[in-house]
Formats: C-alpha cells, structure tokens, sequence
C-alpha cells in the first residue's frame, strides 16, 4: 500500500487484477475525513478513472471501520474558518450564506462525481458507515457490509434533515426507510435492513474484506469498455427517473440548513461543542435525542 502524500489516504494498484484500493486511514477519528482529506480522496479517484488499465476501485477503511463521515471536531472548519465558529467568544463571524453555498456545491460535486464514477466501485464496509461515510457507502455500484455496521445518518440531529443527498436516500433506501432514517437520526445495524437489499451482500464481519475482493475480482474480470459504457447508461437512467433538478435541491437545502434558528430546548451541536468540547457534545447531543422505546408486543 502506497500513501498520497497525506498519510490519511492509502492507494494502491494491482494492475494484473485491474483493481486499485483506496483506504481511509484516519483510525483515530474513525476515518472521519475533513475537506483535505476529501479531496485527496477525490484526486485518487481521478486517477483511476484516468487509468485504461483499471476497471475497479475497492473502497475501504482501515482499523475495522469504514468511515464515521465529516469530521466535526470543526464544525465550520469546512467553511474555511477556524475554531468552532460559534459567535460567543471567538470573535468571527458565522459564514455567509454565498460561504456556505460555494462550498456545499462543491461538496455536492464530490458525491455527483462518485455516483457517476466510470469504473466499478466496490465497497469493503465494517465497523461504521455515518453520514457522508453512509453516503458514499450507498453510492457504490456493489457494496458488502458487516451484519453489525452501524449506518445512518446522526447529523441530521444537528440541523434536521436538510443534509446530505436527499435523492440519493429516497433512490437507494425507498421512502420509508430514508424517512426514518432522516427524521429521526437513528443508528441501526445493517443486518436490521439486510431483507431490503440495500447492500450487495451482508455477511459477518470477518468475511467482509475477503467477499469484497471477491465482487471486486469479479466485476475486473467484465471487459473495460463494456463497464464504461454501462456505468454511463446507468447514470442516464437515474438521472431520467430519479435525479432531475435533486442534485442542486440538496445543496441549496443543505447551505440553507446550516444556518437555521434554534427554538429554546432545541439541541445545538455547534454551540454545545463549543462550550464542552467535541466528545461531550456528542454525549449530550445523544442524551438529548434519547427516548425509551416502548414493547412494540405492549405491556
């Protein structure tokens, strides 16, 4: 395995199988990514796709984790600033509404550019799958995932759900699943969903690695200009009956959302964050969304 300069992102070729690995390597943070991190990422995609000799990119985590999505340690890191970007103490301003628009489009670009990626892509998905480490898990074209990944979208519980790829959830998870999902923040384990077919394949977590080689040997073995041309014709067909116009919707509802008003007794992160620091955030953040669960059989 080879690094990219930034030790975070691993990518390797194996050019007999015409398969390259791309691995998020931030185990700490449970390969949660910031936007270098991204967009490094998004360099070795365009690699491959540049690369006649490759027909499949396998996408994996390392440590037993996929990807935990943004890292939120900054939570306005993302808008070019420093800091928490919370008003009280910090002496900058909140990013403007054309700040935020300019980036979100470009964020919103990055998974545009996934979905209609021109090679296979082949997912190796174990531990957590959160946010935009959920999204791109759902945006491979064959994905195997572990029984007990955690999936879902928690950051919904920041700023509700005007985040992420709203068409891509309705396309990928159906109406009920991506309403729940969205509405309410939830985490569940893949193995819950697994008789949706969400996933390719959901096995045990140690067969994970070695099924996904397995798909992504298989899919190299399709002649290249083939995949090409059906990966094209697939866009296509979403884009026909499922993406119209969704594309700029998410990334206008997402800038939009992320400068909405809290109500007295609403959670929010950033300030929370700001005033006891990252971890314990996420724990009030936790404590906050909880309700006890009732026995759906009754008393």
């Amino acid at each position: 395995m080879t690094t990219t300069g930034d030790h975070r992102v691993l990518f390797d070729v194996d050019k007999d199988k015409r398969i390259a690995t791309i691995t998020l390597n931030n185990p700490a943070q449970r390969n949660a990514y910031d936007a270098a991190m991204r967009d490094l990422l998004a360099r070795c995609l365009d690699r491959v796709a540049e690369d006649d000799d490759l027909t499949v990119v396998l996408l994996r985590g390392s440590g037993g984790v996929f990807s935990a999505g943004a890292d939120m340690n900054n939570a306005y890191g993302w808008y070019g600033q420093s800091g928490s970007g919370a008003p009280t103490g910090s002496g900058e301003r909140r990013p403007s509404q054309r700040r935020r628009l300019t980036v979100d489009r470009k964020t919103f670009g990055f998974y545009h550019d996934l979905m209609g990626f021109p090679k296979v892509t082949v997912g190796e998905i174990t531990g957590y799958a959160l946010g935009g480490g959920f999204e791109i898990a759902l945006m491979t074209d064959i994905s195997v995932i572990a029984r007990d990944a955690r999936i879902g979208m928690p950051a919904t519980r920041f700023l509700g759900p005007a985040l992420g790829s709203l068409h891509m959830f309705f396309h990928r998870l159906g109406p009920v699943l991506a309403r729940r999902l969205l509405l309410t923040g939830d985490v569940i384990r893949a193995g819950d969903v697994e008789h949706l077919g969400v996933f390719t394949e959901t096995c045990a977590p140690t067969a994970v690695p070695a099924r996904a080689r397995y798909w992504a040997e298989k899919a190299a073995k399709m002649p290249a200009d083939g995949v090409v041309i059906a990966k094209e014709a697939f866009r296509l067909v979403e884009q026909g009956q499922a993406y119209q116009g969704e594309e700029v919707t998410s990334y206008l509802i997402h800038a939009y959302g992320t400068n909405l008003q809290f109500a007295p007794g609403e959670f929010n992160f950033v300030k929370t964050r700001a005033r006891y620091g990252t971890k314990e955030a996420f724990r009030l953040r936790d404590e906050h969304f909880h309700v006890a669960e009732p026995d759906p059989d009754g008393p």
